[in-house]
């Protein structure tokens, strides 16, 4: 198939969705786009917007999150991996620290964190030294 174009959009749950979207919206400066309520009126989920036109769909759920070791042998997602350049990436570790989001790993391209109910996130200049 050559018809597909990149992401349109990528989907996680969250038992907070306030929190999970204050995560990419205040912290990595994702647009809010949507909000999408249920018949009863409770928030089901909310759209931001990734960098080069994809979203990011948080659903809310009820189960609570189960928060695993960073590298784990299970199949499946691992992590959402967003590009930052170079040259940001103290400003970024700064950030990270002052919002009180730990470094869970990082390597000479990529800084590894969690949102607030576990996802792996990673903030990538790969392959930019």
């Amino acid at each position: 198939m050559k018809d597909v174009q990149g992401f349109h959009h990528v989907a996680i749950q969250a038992k907070d969705v306030e929190r999970v979207t204050a995560f990419y919206r205040d912290l990595l400066g994702f647009p809010e786009l949507k909000r999408h309520l249920r018949e009863d009126g409770t928030l089901r989920s909310v759209w931001v917007g990734v960098p080069g036109g994809a979203f990011l769909a948080i659903e809310a759920v009820d189960g609570m999150p189960e928060v695993g070791p960073f590298r784990h042998p299970a199949p499946g997602l691992l992590m959402l991996v967003f590009r930052i350049p170079r040259e940001a990436r103290g400003g970024v570790v700064e950030t990270l620290a002052r919002a009180g989001v730990p470094l869970e790993h990082e390597t000479r391209w990529t800084l590894y964190v969690r949102d607030p109910e576990g996802n792996r996130v990673g903030l990538s200049h790969h392959p930019d030294d």
